[in-house]
């Protein structure tokens, strides 16, 4: 049962951190227009098209970013001048224990862990898809990318496609190579001048083609040039076409859908889906942490005042943003579990946060 010194600490939490939201994105706003005007009036976007597909997108995306930060601010905030005012002192008197302060703070911190995860992981991607869409179309050069150049797929687990040149305007790839595995042996190759998509949605057309089968110690060679093959793959052309941005534009049951479509082809791009899955749920958990390390800064009574906490904040919240952004750029050019590289901020956080509460209790 909530007690009376719950909810006045639980209502201070949430009411600072709301506000320092609220102040922090109509900076973030004003400081993004002036660099987007030019644009905004030259180009054919309409008013509509400004307010609603952008801005009104912007303002989750931005938030979505930095509410770790907004966390550890409004902590420092209030909890700095409940010390200035001595009302841990008189706590402290009353015979209430040190960590019993701290139950409502980590109330209200999982009370935004929780709005912030379900963000991260439904709504932010799904208003991201539709600020990016604004972006691409007038802001910037489209994150749309053809993979186009020596370019492999699994079609199934035993059956690998290979393509010399892809091009996008006729749907066709020349220099075709397809090899079938039986218990991991070469049992079949294909190759053709030409595949060339006959038929939404993955039936093709095979040309100029002859199919090497490899039988233990005897082969046979079949030739058909001048003929052609119409035949169902398990490939798609949205299979050549990649996007920069990806991972912000789905939301994370999809993403984890299009993982395990990514690894059957065998493309590369499922280890940053992994990292930015993983990334979605670190993010709100280190809300927590921030908020014990917070509440272990600013509870004692400091003679250099609320202007110090709050700087020695905004210096604890860049460094945890700096590490947070290194340990995802780690993950996706090196070869470790990205479950690993992702989390360790709050592993390291985690561990300061303790070691400073600690250090403040005594």
């Amino acid at each position: 049962m909530l007690k009376t010194l719950d909810l006045y600490i639980i209502k201070k939490y949430l009411g600072t951190f709301f506000f320092t939201m609220l102040l922090i994105t109509m900076i973030a706003l004003v400081v993004d227009f002036p660099e987007r005007i030019d644009k905004f009036l030259n180009g054919p976007m309409t008013l509509k098209e400004i307010l609603v597909d952008y801005y009104l997108n912007f303002i989750p995306w931005i938030n979505g970013l930095l509410w770790p930060l907004f966390a550890l601010m409004a902590v420092i905030f209030f909890t700095s001048r409940m010390a200035k005012d001595t009302e841990f002192v008189a706590l402290l008197s009353a015979g209430t224990s040190y960590y019993r302060i701290l139950v409502p703070y980590l109330i209200a911190g999982s009370i935004i862990t929780l709005i912030h995860m379900y963000s991260n992981n439904v709504i932010i991607p799904i208003s991201t898809k539709i600020k990016g869409e604004f972006e691409n179309k007038y802001l910037r050069e489209s994150q749309k990318k053809i993979l186009s150049d020596n370019v492999f797929f699994y079609l199934n687990p035993n059956t690998v496609a290979y393509f010399r040149y892809y091009r996008k305007r006729d749907t066709s790839a020349l220099d075709f190579r397809m090899e079938d595995y039986v218990s991991n042996k070469l049992s079949q190759v294909l190759v053709a001048d030409q595949i060339k998509l006959k038929r939404e949605p993955n039936t093709w057309t095979i040309s100029d083609y002859y199919i090497r089968r490899i039988n233990n110690h005897s082969e046979e060679l079949i030739v058909k040039k001048g003929a052609s093959l119409d035949t169902v793959l398990n490939l798609y052309p949205n299979d050549f076409i990649h996007y920069d941005n990806l991972p912000l534009l789905l939301t994370s049951r999809q993403m984890r859908n299009y993982i395990e479509y990514e690894k059957q082809k065998g493309l590369s791009s499922a280890t940053k889906l992994n990292v930015e899955l993983q990334r979605r749920n670190a993010d709100p958990v280190s809300i927590i942490f921030l908020t014990i390390l917070g509440f272990a800064i600013a509870a004692r009574k400091s003679r250099e005042g609320l202007g110090w906490n709050l700087a020695l904040g905004v210096a604890i919240g860049g460094l945890y943003i700096v590490a947070s952004k290194f340990s995802i750029t780690y993950a996706n050019s090196v070869d470790i579990d990205p479950v690993l590289a992702v989390w360790m901020p709050n592993i390291l956080f985690g561990i300061i946060s303790v070691i400073l509460l600690v250090k403040g209790q005594k």
